[in-house]
């Protein structure tokens, strides 16, 4: 963030600008992509060769919480959030060790209210397992960053009060309780949002939140995220990333 100026003669200081729109991923299931209609899937290999990608691009992945800080330091201009989306239970298997051989970090966002069971809500399938509740500590031992993906994986912008209200507070309440430190980052159920949700999560006392596209919506409650599937070789990884850039404008308070 670009650190405000005093105004000359005036002796007011304007409200700093934002910086750069932050470059986050998204990802989901890291395994066998043969049978995969939503494309949420990539291989281990794909990763690698992405994760491999940053980093001769002098690049690093981290979680969020790790970019944020880093940012409001006026730092963190080679970072890139890395998220991964439902808390697959591959992301043990496949997704953590690919990370820590490339000294990436990474935001696991997990539904504390379908903890062991599938990913129901794809009515195509395939059928994935998520992570237990002993993954789920696992992955946070392992430094990975835990945030909430809602309770059960709703649209929120088609929520009651009351459902509304449960997939956002009390998700991050039993996540908290689960792991044993705060949850600071929830992300969007289908990526879906509007003013009303925004405000659900803010109530809730997290300090961000991730959408796909928000559009007019901004701020640190509703961040654009970009889409990693298996297809996202390193030259379109180059397109995606220029293009987010020049898209996306800035986010204030990031």
């Amino acid at each position: 963030m670009v650190a405000p100026v005093e105004s000359v003669g005036t002796g007011r200081r304007p409200a700093a600008r934002p910086g750069p729109v932050p470059w986050v991923a998204m990802y989901h299931s890291v395994g066998d992509c043969s049978e995969d209609p939503y494309r949420i899937t990539v291989t281990p290999e794909r990763l690698e060769l992405q994760l491999a990608w940053l980093r001769r691009r002098g690049l690093r992945g981290v979680c969020l919480r790790e970019l944020f800080a880093a940012r409001a330091r006026g730092e963190g201009r080679r970072l890139v959030g890395l998220t991964f989306d439902d808390g697959y239970a591959d992301f043990l298997e496949h997704a953590l060790p690919a990370l820590r051989r490339w000294d990436c970090g990474a935001t696991l966002f997990v539904l504390p209210g379908r903890l062991g069971g599938v990913n129901s809500w794809d009515p195509l399938g395939p059928r994935k397992p998520l992570l237990t509740a002993a993954g789920v500590r696992r992955a946070a031992c392992e430094g990975v960053e835990i945030g909430s993906h809602g309770l059960t994986h709703v649209d929120l912008t088609r929520a009651d009060d009351v459902t509304l209200k449960a997939e956002v507070t009390d998700s991050r309440a039993r996540l908290a309780e689960l792991i044993g430190a705060p949850v600071d980052g929830f992300c969007y159920p289908y990526g879906t949002v509007d003013e009303r949700a925004v405000a659900a999560v803010r109530e809730a006392g997290y300090t961000y939140a991730c959408a796909i596209d928000p559009g007019p919506l901004t701020g640190p409650h509703a961040l654009p995220r970009v889409h990693i599937g298996q297809n996202d070789t390193a030259w379109r990884l180059h397109l995606k990333h220029k293009l987010h850039r020049l898209r996306r404008r800035p986010v204030a308070g990031v």
